[in-house]
């Protein structure tokens, strides 16, 4: 028997994850898809290539009027009407981050469970924001509740920590925990160029957004921060607890003082013996955090095995949806037992 899924958010790692899906040959049935503009829902399946399409061409997943009254089944059907009225095992909530007050997609988790639903999410706001309240609703509910894809898109930091290195006290965790910082300060690094030239690159790559001060302020790292702090070392923190510094106020001339040292410059995420920090740091030049281009790269310190580095490519559609799938994966084989 297929567990079925809704997908809420239909962006970038939505289509991600459908593309995913496309590719294997897991029990897994989408039942439901909801964007800003409508809703699809067949409890025999979505025709996932059929709903990739139509969302590249119209915009949105929604049916047409024309398509013999089943656009009518879900006229004015809001995610939250989905969420609670559709037969599903899992919701995956995948709608764009609101770390100030956890946007929509609090709402969607909140009704999820509530609703009977298990819960894995790419969405970082509500972790930042309620993380407490929503893992107690989880267990409130008997659900589970998964998130890696919340930090470092297709390396498991999370998953890693509490599962696989389970037995280890973890001592702290350091970081280079996003992509578009990552590319700009390997530019000034390698080319000497100004912050400016290295941004303005990033964004007509598409790299970095139009507007970058999430990424660039050290905003994301922070958020992602707080995710590993709460889930990891079991804190409750949010995201004013973290002392951030972002990347925008580093020069050339900044990376020649440190090569003449041996180093370079890479914005470090890390929580230390309760201090959450983000802020450029220097590192030797053969030191594992000196990691190049989009790539995020998590060093973890346990009481057992040591230290223990990850790396991978943290953002990109699939690459996230790689993460989502190992969470559904994970909550289909505990269901079956």
């Amino acid at each position: 028997m297929s567990i079925r899924i809704s997908i809420i958010g239909f962006g970038a790692v939505g289509q991600g994850v459908a593309d995913a899906l496309m590719r294997t040959a897991y029990p897994i049935k989408v039942v439901a898809i909801v964007d800003s503009r409508g809703a699809v829902v067949d409890a025999a399946g979505i025709d996932l290539a059929s709903a990739l399409q139509r969302k590249r061409e119209t915009g949105t997943v929604a049916l047409p009027d024309t398509d013999e009254g089943a656009a009518a089944d879900t006229a004015g059907m809001t995610a939250l009407d989905v969420i609670g009225g559709v037969d599903h095992e899992i919701m995956v909530e995948a709608t764009p981050t609101d770390i100030s007050t956890g946007g929509i997609g609090l709402s969607h988790i909140r009704r999820a469970f509530e609703s009977g639903r298990h819960v894995v999410t790419s969405n970082k706001g509500p972790l930042v924001v309620k993380y407490t309240e929503l893992c107690e609703l989880a267990r409130k509910n008997d659900r589970y509740f998964r998130f890696e894809a919340t930090v470092g898109g297709a390396m498991p930091a999370i998953n890693l920590s509490n599962e696989t290195l389970a037995g280890n006290r973890i001592i702290s965790i350091e970081g280079v925990l996003n992509g578009t910082c990552n590319y700009i300060l390997t530019r000034m690094d390698d080319e000497g160029v100004s912050y400016e030239h290295a941004l303005g690159e990033a964004q007509e790559l598409g790299i970095a957004e139009a507007d970058p001060s999430a990424d660039v302020d050290g905003i994301d790292t922070a958020a992602k921060i707080v995710i590993l702090a709460n889930s990891v070392f079991g804190m409750d923190v949010g995201y004013d607890d973290v002392d951030v510094t972002g990347i925008t106020k580093i020069t050339p001339e900044s990376f020649k003082l440190a090569k003449e040292e041996g180093h370079t410059i890479k914005l470090i995420g890390e929580i230390q013996e309760g201090v959450l920090k983000v802020a450029p740091k220097m590192v030797p030049r053969n030191h594992p955090l000196s990691i190049g281009g989009t790539f995020n790269l998590a060093s973890i310190q346990t009481e057992l095995a040591g230290r223990i580095t990850i790396g991978g490519i943290g953002a990109g559609s699939v690459e996230t949806a790689s993460a989502i799938l190992s969470d559904i994966l994970w909550i289909e084989q505990v269901m079956r037992g």
